[in-house]
């Protein structure tokens, strides 16, 4: 295994994500939305957390801050021990590209790239040398089923096997904590359970895992769900496929 494999080992309750009373306020004219009110949060590093809650519930919000996109009104959040709230744009610019590996909806591919150039993009702007950078997209683009898919482009893929690109992609620069934002919300359920598949497996190796869903029985296949409703956590609890 590559070191994008061998960088997943979980050190015994290390909080990968730590957040404490966090706020994010938007401002429109005199009028103010609370978009999170005093939220506390923290997730171990190995975990497999989703994230629910109706639409304005501050879910995306959340996502947004997680992924350093975003910076919060007010509040505390570390990050694999960065002080997020205290870094400057460029400084978040590398936090993104070496600590999170983002998986969207829509799949972000670039279109006229073949897949094994997709999943090589996030090294070159790591500065990883070329012998690096190839042996990690091919390791890569194996672990998820694609090993012979290397030189299609998006439009020669299915959307489970666009997907499984971008997740591919996620993992090439061994990140702390992987994000993903309705990741099975273009998919058949077929392909959803196929991605859902590819993320227990790597959380089975050791991945810190947060996704944002608004489908419960994809939230059911993570190890913990956090539902959000008008900026606060109403509900912490286990899923089902972590219970005995």
């Amino acid at each position: 295994m590559l070191k994008l494999i061998k960088e997943y080992k979980v050190r015994k309750e290390i909080n990968m994500i730590k957040i404490e009373n966090l706020w994010k306020i938007y401002s429109n004219g005199n009028i103010k939305v609370e978009a999170l009110k005093g939220v506390d949060l923290k997730i171990e590093e190995g975990e497999f957390v989703s994230i629910m809650g109706p639409s304005g519930s501050g879910k995306s919000t959340m996502m947004n801050i997680l992924g350093c996109l975003d910076k919060p009104t007010k509040g505390k959040y570390e990050l694999d021990n960065a002080k997020i709230e205290e870094l400057n744009e460029l400084e978040l610019a590398k936090i993104r590209n070496k600590k999170i590996g983002f998986v969207f909806q829509s799949f972000n591919l670039l279109p006229r790239t073949s897949a094994y150039k997709n999943v090589e993009l996030p090294m070159l702007y790591a500065n990883v040398n070329f012998k690096e950078r190839h042996d990690r997209a091919l390791e890569a683009l194996k672990k998820v089923g694609l090993g012979d898919r290397i030189h299609h482009k998006p439009n020669e893929l299915s959307g489970g096997q666009k997907q499984r690109v971008a997740i591919a992609r996620a993992l090439v620069n061994s990140p702390a904590v992987i994000l993903a934002d309705e990741p099975t919300g273009n998919l058949d359920s077929k392909s959803s359970d196929e991605i859902m598949d590819i993320f227990k497996k790597l959380n089975e190796e050791g991945a810190t895992i947060v996704i944002v869903t608004h489908e419960p029985d994809i939230a059911q296949k993570t190890k913990r769900i956090v539902v959000f409703k008008d900026g606060e956590i109403v509900e912490d609890t286990k899923a089902l496929s972590s219970k005995p």
